[in-house]
């Protein structure tokens, strides 16, 4: 059945993109009189550029229309033209997907690349998702010392030193803390004097060349336990209990990290294996720990009659930990506090001066008055 011109150049029932719509353009191109083949291809390629269609099926359908109509018809010449100056915005508006598409594909590869980058840094970096491999994160407990207005507890540094003589200190060193640092912090200049003459100290050489034994003095630093490393590992197990002058400065989390340890030891878990001569202890790092629970109720009788309940002796030490980490805490916070004084008064007078004895001399006019 032949249909009427106006049938054929409706382009939206005659050419949706498919390949049947295809061969029946080219089908009406090839059978019918060169006249009207040569208008519709003319129709055909218009809609082929405002559908985007493929730069392959614009050119194949001229290569059809200028083979079927005849040169000396002018109609065959505007095919040319037409064709010429579509197939120039076809090949155009063909990058737009492609540009498109490369945006996509370099967003994909950038993201490959930043993930690629992450999982090599974790695997270098041996970084677990494990939290039992960096300890339990300790609680924040309100100590005393942290207000900015206030200084330490010295009588809890007192029963903190007596725990850490009567107990700590059988493993435990202070190298870093002499006998003469605790008086008037903690204990009197005679107390200390016969604190230290306790201990003996070797000191020499005499006259003859031989060191010798002496009581100690004030000046003297508070004794190890062991000799040396070795004989510290010896006594432990292959441990080296490590030394605690700055042990609350060197530990993340500080006093609260100290206080968790002291009063944390618990049963492991179901499906915990702690291995022989280890303690399980969710705050340190690991979960086994070779030092074991040491503080118990009644464990220390305090010399003011505090309690020595475990957590209290776990405060008391941890307070005097913190101190022997940083002795010059209260007379840095009384520095502070009388630099701020003196300089919110130098500020009021520096207001004052510039209000009262610039401001009318800055703000003067001074007029000049020829002689007339």
């Amino acid at each position: 059945m032949q249909r009427s011109f106006g049938q054929q150049l409706d382009l939206n029932d005659k050419y949706d993109g498919t390949t049947a719509r295809r061969h029946e353009v080219l089908n009406m191109i090839t059978t019918h009189p060169p006249t009207l083949a040569s208008q519709y291809a003319i129709a055909t390629l218009t809609d082929i550029v405002q559908h985007r269609q493929s730069v392959t099926w614009t050119h194949h359908l001229y290569t059809m229309a200028h083979n079927r109509i005849p040169r000396t018809l002018s109609i065959g010449d505007s095919i040319t033209n037409v064709h010429n100056f579509l197939f120039q915005q076809a090949r155009f508006a063909s990058t737009k997907p492609q540009a498109a598409d490369n945006t996509k594909q370099i967003a994909m590869v950038t993201t490959g690349i930043v993930g690629a980058t992450g999982l090599a840094y974790m695997a270098a970096n041996q970084v677990s998702a494990n939290m039992a491999d960096e300890g339990l994160h300790p609680p924040a407990y309100p100590w005393y010392h942290k207000d900015p207005f206030h200084t330490f507890d010295h009588a809890a540094i007192r029963r903190g030193y007596q725990v850490y003589r009567e107990v700590c200190s059988a493993c435990h060193s202070l190298d870093r803390i002499a006998w003469r640092n605790l008086i008037n912090v903690s204990h009197s200049e005679d107390e200390v004097k016969a604190m230290a003459e306790e201990v003996e100290y070797e000191d020499g050489p005499d006259d003859n060349g031989d060191m010798f034994q002496r009581p100690g003095k004030p000046s003297d630093y508070m004794p190890k336990p062991y000799a040396n490393e070795e004989a510290a590992r010896a006594g432990n197990a292959g441990a080296l209990p490590p030394d605690l002058s700055l042990m609350i400065k060197a530990r993340h989390g500080g006093e609260d990290y100290v206080f968790s340890l002291l009063t944390g030891y618990v049963d492991a878990p179901a499906g915990v294996e702690v291995r022989e001569g280890l303690n399980y202890n969710p705050y340190f790092p690991g979960g086994a720990i070779a030092m074991a629970r040491v503080l118990f109720d009644g464990l220390v009788e305090y010399e003011d009659g505090t309690p020595a309940t475990a957590s209290q002796m776990a405060r008391d030490v941890t307070t005097f930990l913190a101190w022997a980490a940083e002795p010059e805490h209260d007379d840095r916070k009384k520095m502070g506090m009388k630099a701020a004084i003196v300089l919110s008064g130098l500020t009021l007078l520096s207001v004052y001066i510039k209000r009262f004895k610039w401001a009318p001399i800055k703000s003067r006019k001074i007029v000049y008055n020829p002689p007339q």
